[in-house]
């Protein structure tokens, strides 16, 4: 599935981003690592076995277009890159939450501006977009990141509509908590937390079988699955 394919993976600098680098490139993928650490970013590099570095900030339109531009052709772009803050309706932080949509969705806005016009051009490639099963509906705390990420997974159904006769291909995966510095943040208990290696396990593997949207992990994706079909006051008392 990676073997000679070049990937470029916005959001590489930590976490799930870093891990699935790795995953990626030693299954065999060249890759591309973009994330404001440019530090981090050679760091990790330098670790794996064919992977360049394209330091940007999703924030910044100029910053994009022109590692687009510095990067040329690839075969597919991931996008990783995120930020959270917990935030509460009634402890508002608008700061924080205006942060969380721009990082979160409307950078893949950006991200996807300029590289879904090259995919078309190539006439072949694969999107794959990173959501989180706090995107399926509304959590306590969430002001912010949920939406932001729902916007995300909303925005990949878009993708596979419009790119649905072309050789572009699209997928979403919509990890639960992963351990990582943002979710260390949390002052709860967090179900099924995965590492960060774990996770990039599940994203390759959703990747090689092709499924559009892959949720994990099981069973406590399931909750969010079926909890799409629960009356909104029964979902959110489950929290």
């Amino acid at each position: 599935m990676f073997d000679g394919k070049k990937y470029w993976i916005i959001g590489a600098s930590e976490g799930l981003g870093r891990a699935l680098a790795s995953e990626m490139s030693n299954s065999g993928a060249s890759v591309i690592l973009s994330a404001r650490n440019e530090e981090r970013l050679i760091e990790l590099a330098k670790e794996l076995p064919n992977a360049s570095v394209c330091a940007l900030d999703v924030t910044d339109e100029a910053s994009i277009k022109s590692a687009a531009e510095q990067i040329g052709q690839f075969d597919g772009v991931v996008y990783c890159a995120g930020f959270y803050e917990p935030v509460k309706a009634t402890d508002w932080n608008s700061a924080a939450a205006v942060t969380m949509a721009d990082v979160n969705f409307t950078g893949a806005l950006r991200v996807l501006g300029q590289a879904v016009p090259k995919l078309l051009e190539q006439d072949q490639g694969h999107i794959i977009l990173i959501g989180s099963l706090a995107g399926f509906r509304g959590l306590p705390g969430a002001i912010g990141y949920g939406a932001s990420k729902a916007a995300l997974m909303h925005l990949a159904e878009n993708l596979r509509a419009d790119l649905k006769h072309t050789k572009i291909s699209v997928q979403c995966m919509n990890p639960g908590f992963i351990k990582t510095r943002l979710t260390e943040k949390n002052d709860f208990k967090m179900p099924s937390i995965m590492t960060p290696e774990t996770a990039a396990r599940q994203v390759a593997n959703a990747i090689t079988n092709g499924r559009f949207s892959t949720s994990f992990p099981a069973p406590f994706a399931w909750l969010f699955r079926i909890g799409r079909f629960l009356p909104l006051s029964v979902f959110q008392r489950l929290f």
